[in-house]
């Protein structure tokens, strides 16, 4: 199958997609090096009845990462799309809130069936974002355009990857006062 000229990745993009990875990687050593904090990854999952019994969601273990804004990174370098965030924290009884507060409570009760502990926040709806040449030109929050790889996070204008990375990477390393 040939290759459509329009579609092939140019070297600096290649290259970027590299860079990326190397950063990616240098900073989660930096951070693991300090023992900086990090959270639960975790997928929601609703089991399939077991003989007609419907059985409670839970939350399934897949890691630990590092909020880096939009991104999660892990102790490997690898990268996730945030998703939500849940505390762990006593799910309390339905109240027949608005449909917000009923599935924040659902999560709570997911996370705990799940066995994480109280306090904990468990990220979850999260994605694995591929570290290859579908990062040039695409859609998610870390992108690769011009032989540079960004990140786009809401509305604001890309940064800079490794700019990005080193701001919340300090800002992990140094909490501010009172956190």
């Amino acid at each position: 199958m040939a290759v459509d000229p329009e579609e092939a990745v140019s070297p600096e993009d290649a290259a970027a997609v590299e860079r990326a990875r190397a950063v990616l990687l240098a900073v989660a050593a930096r951070l693991a090096a300090a023992g900086a904090r990090d959270e639960a990854l975790a997928e929601h999952v609703v089991p399939r009845p077991l003989l007609g019994i419907p059985r409670r969601p839970t939350m399934r273990r897949l890691g630990r990462a590092w909020r880096m804004g939009a991104l999660l990174l892990t102790a490997d370098g690898s990268v996730w799309r945030t998703g939500v965030s849940t505390r762990v924290t006593e799910p309390g009884r339905p109240q027949h809130h608005s449909a917000s507060v009923e599935q924040r409570r659902a999560w709570r009760a997911a996370a705990i069936q799940g066995g994480f502990p109280m306090g904990e926040t468990v990220n979850h709806g999260v994605e694995r974002i591929a570290l290859d040449d579908s990062l040039v030109d695409g859609p998610g929050p870390l992108v690769v355009r011009d032989g540079q790889a960004w990140v786009r996070w809401g509305s604001d204008a890309p940064v800079q990857l490794e700019r990005y990375l080193d701001d919340l990477a300090d800002l992990l390393l140094h909490p501010p006062e009172g956190t």
